[in-house]
């Protein structure tokens, strides 16, 4: 029996051309695939088919499961439910006839503006990377090829094509890499390059992060892919340790016959590169709106065009090339791409399964923020009053390329429906909140409101006068390529919520939202949900919630905030840059540790209070702490301490808690840290009257910091605070360390 050939042995009978043929895009004969490499006929090499995620598969034409954006996946807390989830992408992406998923997004939510935070997990390294990580391995454990995205620093829309991330080396390491570093060891197959410059280069063209530091020190094996339009000089790329150019191919050739662009070029943002001069980088013609979020094809010297001259003129050695493709290949083999025999995992599209897990994920990244006096969960026979202007629809997720249309789902109004007892009355009280597309605003489409619906508000407080409880749906609208202008929510939506509250015996308000929004109206109302983008299982999944037939079990994976105590929203040099550059001088206090900062630790975070805090949310269930304990781990285990306490439901009502693990580092001179930084966590269901001992694992970056030696643990007490979010510790533990550089 013949062997299979080794990706060594193809890489070894390839001709300089075919060679090149496997390290660029090409035109999808199909006319389905983001990216396209067309493969090797004479040696049996395949075609490898790119698709778009992370919200689900994004095949141009063609209806996949819609499952929550990963920012609700982050809220759940819960690592297990994350492979699934990766698993249950891997399988849609394989029923979808694909090979790699473009997904997750990993990139740190630093910039609450950001108009892609829905694709992303955190704010927090740790929560991101772990999360993220899980989702690797369940997209690859379906013989799909995961490609993490964008790397790095990839925290804003506005001039993405153009702008430079200027980071501090221990910012870096302690907060935006960690995510990639955790992907690769999960086995990504595949990584993707930000659009944006780090420190001035290029992230295409970037040789420290990708060769020395990805490739190099985390031993990432698998190919590195531009994102669309990402790159610029062909030679300096490639020498770099880009292995993969998309999508390889000029606009023009990625129009069919019809003339109508087959999205192959608008995928992963239509062209998403540029400079790192300043420039915007876009098209002459783009609207005015999105064009400072574009990349300029023009700007892109082709693989396809330019690599074998330089490779035959010795501008890249042909040793390079050879591991570009060689990367490919291996990334292929991974998932039996290479196999004679076709072995590879059953792949499947909107299975029963798919549907329960979408609507599992959105009820149990389902936050309540508040719950005075017991206003949820609702009871079956009350009249309930459904308000807002989308409640017929269901929020399905952002614009942009991780856009998914599902075969079926469900708006608030029909899960109200269906779950209710007493009566449900539907009063929308404003016009349509259009949701904003990216693919919309390149075409030119003018936004427009089918219905023509006027605002009436009096209508909706009339109906909400008249019910046990009114339940107001509000939201916002995100998009990939363009930047939130405000985190105020669009449009009168905060009158309605006034006026409905001062009308209703009890108010309920979920919120629909890609970030942190500002809630002025919180302290008026009964309770608040943040039900993120909830997918195609959105009425389903918030009526479980509302009526308590799930327990609310998400928590805060950002921080929110008044939009003017974030430190990228009062100082333009931070966000959105000055003359092409973004400065990262908040260095490691992002997010809540910002928050906890004090002006000793890190000058200018000011005395701001968060509204919520990162980590927070509310169950039905109340808990208690009890018999902590943090000890060193095993020699054989994966962690180097474990934390173990238990925590008893003392309610008489099923609940899940996420216990939090935050590590407070002794004071150390001449260096700020973070008053706390999240270590581990762990999400537990726990019956009503039942208690569970939980452990959390802590790994060896729960002490370290990052300095000019790299990674060492200082001498003295770390305090262990374990409890509900980063300002509720419900007990404290303390290890002693000695230095360890």
């Amino acid at each position: 029996m013949t062997e299979t050939p080794t990706p060594a042995d193809l890489v070894a009978d390839l001709t300089l051309t075919e060679k090149v043929r496997l390290v660029h895009g090409a035109v999808d004969p199909e006319g389905r695939a983001t990216g396209y490499v067309p493969g090797v006929e004479r040696l049996n090499i395949p075609p490898l088919r790119l698709v778009d995620g992370p919200l689900g598969v994004r095949v141009p034409g063609e209806s996949a499961t819609a499952f929550p954006a990963p920012v609700a996946l982050a809220a759940t807390f819960d690592s297990a439910l994350a492979r699934e989830h990766g698993a249950a992408l891997g399988r849609e992406t394989r029923g979808a006839g694909q090979d790699a998923l473009l997904a997750p997004g990993v990139n740190l939510i630093r910039v609450p503006h950001n108009g892609r935070n829905f694709e992303y997990l955190s704010e927090d390294p740790v929560l991101s990377a772990t999360m993220g990580a899980r989702v690797v391995a369940g997209i690859q454990s379906a013989d799909v090829i995961a490609t993490p995205k964008h790397y790095v620093a990839n925290s804003q829309e506005t001039h993405r094509a153009s702008v430079s991330a200027e980071i501090g080396e221990r910012a870096l390491r302690e907060c935006y890499l960690p995510s990639f570093r955790d992907a690769v060891e999960a086995g990504a197959g595949s990584v993707m390059t930000a659009y944006n410059g780090v420190d001035g280069v290029r992230m295409s063209d970037h040789r420290e992060l990708l060769t020395e530091v990805l490739k190099g020190e985390w031993g990432f094996d698998g190919f590195v892919v531009s994102d669309w339009y990402g790159t610029e000089g062909a030679a300096a790329t490639a020498n770099a340790g880009l292995d993969v150019e998309m999508p390889g191919a000029p606009p023009e050739e990625l129009h069919d016959g019809t003339g109508e662009e087959n999205d192959e070029g608008g995928a992963e943002n239509g062209g998403d590169g540029g400079g790192t001069d300043g420039s915007d980088g876009g098209f002459d013609d783009l609207p005015e709106e999105i064009a400072r979020g574009m990349p300029d094809p023009r700007t892109c010297e082709r693989f396809a065009e330019a690599l074998a001259d330089a490779v035959r003129d010795g501008d890249v050695p042909e040793s390079r090339l050879d591991d570009m493709v060689a990367r490919v290949l291996r990334a292929m083999d991974d998932v039996g791409l290479l196999s004679e025999e076709d072995d590879r995992a059953a792949g499947a599209v909107d299975t029963p399964a798919h549907r329960e897990h979408a609507r599992e994920v959105a009820a149990r990244g389902t936050v309540l923020l508040k719950n005075d006096g017991g206003a949820l969960p609702l009871d079956d026979g009350d009249d309930v009053a459904v308000i807002g202007p989308n409640v017929d629809e269901a929020v399905l997720g952002g614009g942009g390329s991780s856009e998914t249309t599902p075969v079926v789902a469900t708006a608030p109004v029909e899960g109200f429906e269906a779950r209710a007892a007493g009566d449900v009355t539907v009063a929308h009280g404003l016009p349509r909140v259009e949701g904003v597309s990216m693919f919309d605003l390149l075409a030119g489409d003018e936004e427009t409101d089918e219905d023509a619906r006027g605002p009436d508000v009096d209508g909706a407080v009339d109906a909400a006068g008249d019910a046990d409880a009114a339940v107001v749906f509000v939201r916002d609208a995100a998009t990939e390529a363009m930047d939130r202008e405000s985190l105020r929510l669009p449009g009168r939506q905060d009158e309605l919520v006034e006026r409905t509250a001062a009308a209703a015996a009890r108010t309920v308000v979920v919120v629909n939202t890609s970030a942190p929004v500002e809630l002025p109206w919180r302290d008026t109302v009964d309770a608040v949900l943040v039900n993120w983008y909830p997918g195609q299982a959105h009425g389903d999944a918030v009526a479980s919630v509302c009526y308590g037939d799930a327990d609310p079990g998400g928590r805060l994976p950002v921080t929110f905030a008044p939009e003017g105590a974030y430190p990228t929203a009062v100082d333009e040099r931070r966000f959105p840059g000055v003359d092409g550059a973004v400065s990262h001088d908040e260095g490691v206090f992002v997010g809540y540790r910002w928050f906890d900062a004090d002006d000793d630790r890190a000058a200018g975070a000011g005395d701001a209070e968060p509204t919520y805090p990162f980590g927070h949310g509310r169950s039905y269930a109340t808990f208690e702490y009890r018999d902590a304990s943090v000890e060193a781990a095993p020699a054989a285990d994966d962690a180097e301490y474990r934390v173990t306490v238990t925590v008893a439901n003392v309610a008489d009502r099923d609940g899940r808690e996420v216990v939090q693990a935050y590590v407070r580092p002794p004071a150390v001179d001449g260096v700020d840290r973070p008053v706390r930084e999240l270590a581990g966590f762990e999400a537990v269901a726990i019956p009503a009257g039942e208690e569970r001992t939980v452990e959390v694992a802590l790994d060896e970056r729960a002490f370290a910091r990052y300095g000019e030696s790299g990674w060492r643990v200082d001498s003295g007490e770390y305090a262990v605070e374990i409890g509900r979010s980063s300002r509720d510790a419900r007990v404290e533990r303390v290890v002693e360390r000695r230095d360890e550089a």
